[in-house]
C-alpha cells in the first residue's frame, strides 16, 4: 500500500511523535507474537508491560500527577497504530481500560485518592484495567443493573487501623457482572453499582454510583471470578464476577453517590472515538494483508489482484476506511469545541463507519486469500473474527443508529 494511506490526515507535531514512538515500540512485537497470543489464548503481558514502562498507560493522566497529560486526539493515533501494526483489535483492547479508566478518577475522585493513585497509574505500578458495568440481565440497558452497594458501618472486627479508617463506613456489594475484560492484568476494578434501588429513584439513570475496588483485597473476601471462553479476540480475556457481601471502604466512592451513570456518559464520546480508531487500525492491517497477497499470488499466469472480482472489494474497503478515518480525526481534533449532542453524533458516526469498514476490509482480505483465508499463518482469519466483534462492542451498531435517529434526525424514541 502506498505511503499516502498512512499520511491521509494531517497530524500535529505531538500526534506525529506519538505515532513514531508507538510504531517503534510495536516493531518489537511482530505478527508471530500476536499470532501466538491468539493461538494460545494468552494475554499479551510483555506488550502491556512495555507500554506501561514507557508511561503510555498514563497518557491521559495530567502532568501534575506524573502523567503525560495528552488528550483523546493523541489516544486516537496511539490505538490506531497499535492495531495497524499487527495487533489487530486485541492489541489496543489489551490496554484500553488502563488508559481510559483513569479519566473518571481525574475528573471526579477526591484529591486524596488522586494524589495516591494517579502517580502510580502514570508510572505503571498500578493498573485500572477493568471496568465493571455489564450484567447478565443488563446488557445494553445499563440502568437495569441489579448489582447493589449498600452503605453501612464497618463490622466490629474491622475497627482497627487509623482513626479515619475506624470512623469511616463501607459499601457492601452483592450481584454479578459479566464480560468484564482485562481483570487478570488489573489492580483495581472501576465498579458501577446501584446505591439506591431502582424503584426509589425518579429516573432510572439515577442511584448508580462508581466505586473503586482493590482487587487484591477483594479476591476471596466477597469476590470470585470465572473466565468466559470465547473465540473472537482470544488474547484479551473476559470474566464473570460474583459479589457476595464484598466490603469496600466508602472513601473509594468516585464522585457523587448516585451520579455514576452521568459520570460514565461524560467521557463516552471520547472513548467511542478511540474505539473507532481501534476498528480503523484493524481494518487497515487486514486490507494491507489482502493487498499483499493479491499482488503476490499468481493464478493463470498473472497476479490475482488484476481480477476485478478481487480488486474491487479491496478498493471499496480502502474507500470506506479512508472515509471513516477522516471522520474520526476530524471529530477528535474538534472535540473540545463541539456541543455534547454534536460530539455524540460524530462519535457514533465514527464508531459505526469504522466498525463497518473494518469488517468489510477483513472480509475482503479473507476472500482474497481463498482457502488460505482461514489458515492461522496468514492472520486474516483472526482479523475477521475481531472485526465481527467490533460490530457488537462496546455498543452494537444498532444502538449507534438509534442515537443518530433520535438525537440527530429527531425521530421517535424506539426503546
Amino acid at each position: 500500500m502506498t505511503q499516502d494511506w498512512r499520511d491521509s490526515v494531517e497530524l500535529t507535531q505531538q500526534q506525529s511523535l506519538v505515532r513514531r514512538s508507538i510504531r517503534d515500540l510495536c516493531a518489537d512485537f511482530g505478527d508471530e507474537y500476536w499470532r501466538e497470543r491468539d493461538r494460545t489464548a494468552t494475554y499479551p503481558t510483555e506488550f502491556v508491560d512495555a507500554l506501561a514502562e514507557d508511561g503510555w498507560l498514563g497518557m491521559l493522566v495530567p502532568e501534575e500527577y506524573g502523567g503525560v497529560g495528552m488528550s483523546t486526539s493523541e489516544a486516537v493515533v496511539m490505538m490506531e497504530e497499535i492495531a495497524a501494526s499487527g495487533g489487530g483489535f486485541a492489541g489496543p483492547q489489551s490496554i484500553h481500560g488502563g488508559i481510559y479508566n483513569s479519566v473518571p478518577i481525574v475528573k471526579y475522585a477526591d484529591e486524596e485518592l488522586k494524589e495516591d493513585l494517579l502517580p502510580r497509574v502514570a508510572d505503571g505500578d498500578a493498573r485500572i484495567q477493568a471496568f465493571g458495568l455489564t450484567e447478565p440481565n443488563a446488557g445494553s440497558d445499563s440502568t437495569a443493573m441489579e448489582t447493589s452497594a449498600e452503605r453501612e458501618a464497618p463490622r466490629a472486627s474491622d475497627r482497627s487501623g487509623t482513626a479515619a479508617e475506624r470512623d469511616g463506613d463501607e459499601y457492601v456489594v452483592n450481584g454479578e457482572k459479566v464480560w468484564i475484560s482485562r481483570v487478570e492484568d488489573s489492580d483495581y476494578l472501576l465498579l458501577m453499582a446501584r446505591t439506591t434501588p431502582r424503584e426509589e429513584v425518579e429516573k432510572r439513570t439515577r442511584g448508580i454510583s462508581m466505586i473503586l475496588v482493590d482487587l487484591e483485597d477483594a479476591y476471596g473476601n466477597g469476590l470470585e471470578i470465572e473466565r468466559i471462553p470465547k473465540t473472537a479476540s482470544r488474547a484479551v480475556h473476559s470474566y464473570q464476577l460474583y459479589f457476595d457481601d464484598l466490603r469496600v471502604p466508602a472513601r473509594n466512592l468516585i464522585g457523587e453517590e448516585g451520579r455514576g451513570f452521568y459520570q460514565v456518559l461524560d467521557g463516552l464520546n471520547e472513548e467511542r472515538l478511540v474505539i473507532a480508531a481501534e476498528c480503523l487500525g484493524l481494518g487497515e492491517v487486514a486490507l494491507e494483508r489482502g493487498i499483499e497477497y493479491a499482488n503476490e499470488r499468481e493464478v493463470f499466469g498473472g497476479p490475482i489482484g488484476a481480477n476485478q472480482a478481487v480488486q474491487h472489494p479491496l478498493a471499496e474497503a480502502y474507500a470506506d476506511l479512508l472515509a471513516a478515518k477522516k471522520v474520526i480525526y476530524s471529530a477528535a481534533d474538534r472535540l473540545d469545541d463541539l456541543e455534547r449532542t454534536e460530539a455524540g453524533a460524530e462519535a457514533n458516526v465514527a464508531k459505526y463507519l469504522a466498525a463497518e469498514a473494518a469488517f468489510e476490509a477483513a472480509d475482503a482480505a479473507v476472500q482474497t486469500h481463498g482457502g488460505f483465508g482461514v489458515a492461522r499463518e496468514y492472520d486474516v482469519e483472526r482479523y475477521f473474527r475481531e472485526a465481527r466483534l467490533t460490530r457488537l462492542v462496546p455498543v452494537t451498531q444498532q444502538l449507534a443508529l438509534n442515537y443518530l435517529g433520535e438525537r440527530v434526525l429527531d425521530l421517535p424514541r424506539s426503546y
